[in-house]
């Protein structure tokens, strides 16, 4: 049976969710996690939360799932130290240095791959099942044919997301919240700019096709496909900044789903938590002009009415199911939300009413229109039931209970789950019976009284021969024999952390000259690099996106831009890692270089401190120096996805011949739209480090992102760079025995 893993951003969704028949949760800490805005949890309640969860037999595992930087990479390590002695399951990582730091000091510690790794195909898994992992996410893109053949053939667990909101982003590739918003999604402080309106411009007509919220994905929803999904080893809910009714909902109703017992009415009640509208995802095949909710980002709510007619200073509702007082109400008037509390309610006779099972009447200012449709987004009723459900314990276990004792001797008492025992003596000296002994049956009623704890009473054993033991006592057994066995229970007994371990040479030693590169995304871009003498032009060698089509590139050195590309080539050619790894540590540089790479391209998200720090880590710890590359011109891709904005609009095919872009109030995002129907979104400012080459201090290649310029504007930008660097090999000079290895000796600018 699959796992079902809900997600908890406080310790109050956390009890929802067990309460309700998760099997794992999935949570944050206050700092590596990629919801950094969520109520995370603090050590202390970090281990409340593992104990609750394991005495009810719930795994807890902790995202790390952001980039950490060398200056971080301490604090991250301890982290992991502190969640391995608090007895969490395991971690879901991103980064490889926190990744291979759990692999490398606790074997028995299990590292999933966060989707924010991009593993997309069988490749990305086998390379991380050899690194070590116990489980890898895959991306939301992938279709469940290929899910399926991936686990069988890759033997690793495999865990997927079943519900929830969607980034329209690969996940982990996706720069538009950094890069616009100044919150990195990288670092768990996504400003969720795919949910803001954008005005869709065809650039070749000059002309406005629509302004929507064309990026906005609707949420996930496989419930009706759930015997599809009982391969994966784990089936993930989204929502960790969700509230617990929501988690109450979704957990209960995938619950029941999985052990065949979901009702119809269940599935249609997920409409009454948040969701933005449901698609069935690339996960089922769902048609890319449907997967997005143009209109709205935000809750859709359950349609329940229509505005049946205009009444002197509001409007009757006509309603298809019970509304009551403190619902929360949106009427969609020409496609714009009025939004309203039902605070007062009215029948036809202006009488005050708390519910209403046909018709009310409202009092509102705003205007609206007869045959309005109105939804409803909180239905407090629903919500109320939802948490008043979620009080209960969702399964108790069964323990086994022996009581002995004799006349002027006290009670001996035994409690037993699994292979877990506990014994004690009471403190009351048995009692000889003048009457009325107590017999098995008297004690058994009494110890059998569980409800309030987490077990019921299986296997009971009770011999007292002629002994008087009161109610009180009894009660006391029962009440000691729970609290010990719990404490037993939550006894984490691990192995040690395994010593540090070396880091030998893994690299060639850095060229001592700096090298430009130039990334073409056009045949004349192309030309262009080759007549101006360009030696590593990146064009038909790419391997930005695995997505099944490996093929054989013979001897030429490729960029390769996702885990599983690196696994597939890794024995054949020399690579080039792609900025869309996300490098910005030392350790992840030296993991790709183990693997093969012989150059590793940083990310954009770094900085001039941030690359410093790396360098002095790696050689501090390798005693060499690293082989990097840097971007320093070009449009950078703000993101990479398999939808098609496009599409929506009826301009399929239409990208051949017409260039297209995406405006808001602050810039414009070309689009590219690649022969496979993915698309690549661009920053429409370009990034420009022409003047600040000289500070650029130990990368040894210096790359320029070309995307849409003509054969003209590529010649002109690659020989500004050309001549740049000619201007400091003649001013400057390099000097092999300072620190800044592979740059020019900074004492002299």
């Amino acid at each position: 049976m699959s796992e079902l893993l809900a997600p908890a951003g406080s310790m109050e969704a956390l009890i929802t969710a067990i309460h309700n028949g998760a099997d794992a949760i999935y949570l944050g800490m206050n700092r590596f996690g990629a919801r950094a805005y969520a109520n995370n949890f603090t050590i202390n309640e970090l281990k409340e939360a593992v104990k609750y969860a394991h005495l009810r037999g719930v795994k807890i595992y902790v995202t790390m799932n952001i980039i950490v930087f060398d200056s971080e990479l301490e604090d991250a390590y301890k982290q992991v130290d502190e969640l391995y002695l608090a007895g969490v399951d395991g971690l879901i990582i991103q980064d490889l240095a926190v990744f291979t730091y759990v692999t490398e000091h606790y074997p028995s510690f299990e590292a999933h791959c966060s989707t924010q790794m991009g593993l997309d195909d069988l490749d990305g898994a086998l390379l991380f099942k050899e690194l070590g992992a116990a489980r890898v996410v895959l991306s939301r893109e992938v279709p469940q044919p290929e899910l399926v053949e991936i686990r069988k053939k890759s033997k690793i667990q495999m865990e997927i997301f079943v519900h929830g909101a969607l980034c329209v982003s690969y996940s982990g590739n996706c720069l538009l919240s950094g890069l616009i918003g100044y919150r990195s999604g990288n670092r768990g402080r996504c400003v969720g700019a795919c949910r803001k309106p954008y005005t869709l411009v065809n650039l070749t007509e000059n002309k406005i096709i629509d302004k929507s919220y064309v990026l906005s994905m609707k949420d996930l929803n496989t419930v009706d496909h759930i015997e599809d999904l009982k391969f994966a080893d784990s089936l993930k809910i989204e929502g960790r900044m969700k509230e617990p009714s929501y988690v109450a909902n979704v957990i209960r109703t995938y619950r029941d789903a999985l052990d065949g017992k979901a009702t119809k009415l269940e599935k249609k009640n997920l409409e009454k938590t948040f969701q933005r509208g449901f698609t069935k995802g690339y996960i089922f095949g769902e048609d890319k002009k449907d997967i997005t909710n143009v209109l709205r980002p935000n809750h859709a709510g359950e349609e329940i009415g229509y505005i049946s007619r205009k009444v002197k200073n509001g409007y009757e509702i006509t309603v298809n199911e019970p509304v009551y007082q403190g619902d929360i109400i949106r009427i969609d008037h020409n496609n714009n939300d009025i939004i309203l509390t039902l605070v007062k309610m009215l029948d036809n006779n202006d009488n005050l009413i708390n519910t209403a099972n046909k018709k009310f009447i409202v009092r509102i200012k705003e205007e609206a229109s007869v045959g309005d449709t109105v939804y409803r987004t909180k239905d407090i009723n629903f919500e109320n039931q939802l948490l008043k459900q979620s009080e209960n314990e969702f399964k108790r276990f069964p323990i086994d209970i022996s009581v002995y004792g004799a006349v002027g001797a006290p009670l001996s008492v035994t409690a037993s789950f699994k292979d877990t025992s506990v014994s004690f003596e009471t403190e009351y000296i048995c009692q000889e019976a003048l009457n009325n002994p107590t017999d098995e049956e008297k004690a058994k009623s009494q110890i059998a009284k569980l409800n309030d704890t987490i077990y019921y009473l299986n296997e009971f054993y009770f011999y007292a021969d002629n002994c008087f033991i009161p109610v009180k006592e009894l009660n006391e057994i029962r009440r000691k024999a729970v609290s010990l066995l719990n404490e037993e229970r939550s006894i984490i007994n691990r192995p040690e952390r395994l010593n540090d371990i070396s880091y030998p040479k893994a690299n060639e030693s850095p060229s001592e000259g700096l090298e430009l590169a130039v990334f073409a995304n056009t045949e004349e871009q192309a030309t262009a690099a080759r007549e101006l003498g360009i030696k590593t032009i990146y064009f038909d060698n790419v391997i930005r996106r695995n997505l099944n089509e490996y093929k054989d590139m013979g001897d030429k050195e490729l960029l390769i831009g996702g885990y599983g590309g690196i696994h597939h080539y890794m024995k054949t050619n020399k690579f080039v890692t792609d900025f869309s790894l996300n490098v910005v540590n030392w350790k992840s540089v030296y993991e790709l270089t183990k693997l093969g790479a012989k150059r590793v391209c940083l990310s954009h998200e770094i900085n001039l401190t941030d690359i410093n720090d790396l360098v002095n880590d790696y050689k501090k710890y390798t005693g060499s120096y690293p082989n990097l590359e840097m971007i320093v011109y070009g449009k950078a891709d703000m993101m990479f996805t398999k939808y098609c904005p496009l599409k929506v609009y009826g301009q399929c095919g239409k990208c051949k011949k017409n260039k297209y872009e995406l405006r808001d109030d602050y810039g414009n995002f070309p689009i590219i739209s690649h022969n496979d129907c993915t698309t690549t979104i661009l920053n429409g400012k370009n990034l420009n480090l022409i003047d600040e080459l000289e500070t650029i201090k130990n990368v040894n290649t210096f790359r320029i992102n070309l995307t849409n310029e003509d054969y003209n504007e590529s010649l002109g930008i690659i020989k500004l760079f050309q001549e740049k660097i000619k201007t400091m090999e003649k001013t400057h000079y390099f000097n092999k025995d300072t620190d800044t290895r592979g740059h020019f000796n900074k004492e002299i600018l």
